[in-house]
């Protein structure tokens, strides 16, 4: 019960985009009480992503991780990993298939993360196949602030690529190069397909 709840609160948070709630809010009509049990196809416009969607996501990304660093502070390891878990099915499209997840700290050969275990293991750390993960998602995040160098959208992809600087406890900033992909899933839903998080290079 405590996970639906949670998967709720997340839903209402931004981290589930749908195309329908989108169009809702922007004025459109709202959905009749009962669907056919065949849906038809989606139109063109239903299926293709906005710029505001994308930023909402990056926005909800952002609010889940310091989150997750709250719940550990106050809930310990097994609160944490709840959320990250709820984050993971909310916003990621592991179930759509493999998700391209190269974290930021990670080494061969866990270097990527092509499934839900590794992403989990990667944010709350505590896997035994992932021995190197020490729960990056534990490490007292307070604020996330994205800067994107560009937006590419094409129908129900979209790919952004920029800065992400993270503010922990106490006050120590780092920031990161990161790429995501987005793509709908089949109820319209955003989910993150894509993931790339490096370390700036600094010429040294």
């Amino acid at each position: 019960m405590k996970l639906k709840l949670l998967g709720a609160a997340l839903l209402a948070s931004g981290l589930l985009i749908s195309t329908q709630a989108h169009a809702h809010a922007a004025g459109a009509s709202a959905p009749r009480a009962a669907a056919p049990a065949t849906a038809p196809a989606a139109t063109p416009a239903a299926r293709t992503i906005t710029e505001a969607q994308v930023l909402a996501a990056q926005q909800a990304w952002g609010r889940a991780l310091v989150q997750i660093s709250s719940d550990f502070a106050s809930g310990g390891l097994a609160r944490a990993t709840a959320t990250a878990s709820a984050v993971l099915d909310a916003a990621y499209g592991y179930q759509m298939g493999p998700v391209l997840f190269k974290p930021t700290l990670t080494t061969a050969p866990h270097t990527f993360r092509t499934t839900r275990e590794g992403a989990l293991a990667y944010f709350v750390g505590n896997n035994p196949a992932f021995p190197n993960d020490r729960g990056f998602a534990l490490k007292g995040w307070t604020h996330v602030e994205v800067r994107n160098a560009a937006v590419l959208i094409h129908g129900d992809v979209a790919k952004t690529m920029g800065n992400v600087t993270l503010t922990n406890r106490d006050g120590s900033r780092t920031t990161v190069d990161k790429t995501w992909g987005y793509r709908l899933d089949p109820q319209g839903n955003l989910r993150i397909v894509l993931h790339h998080s490096s370390l700036p290079f600094t010429g040294s």
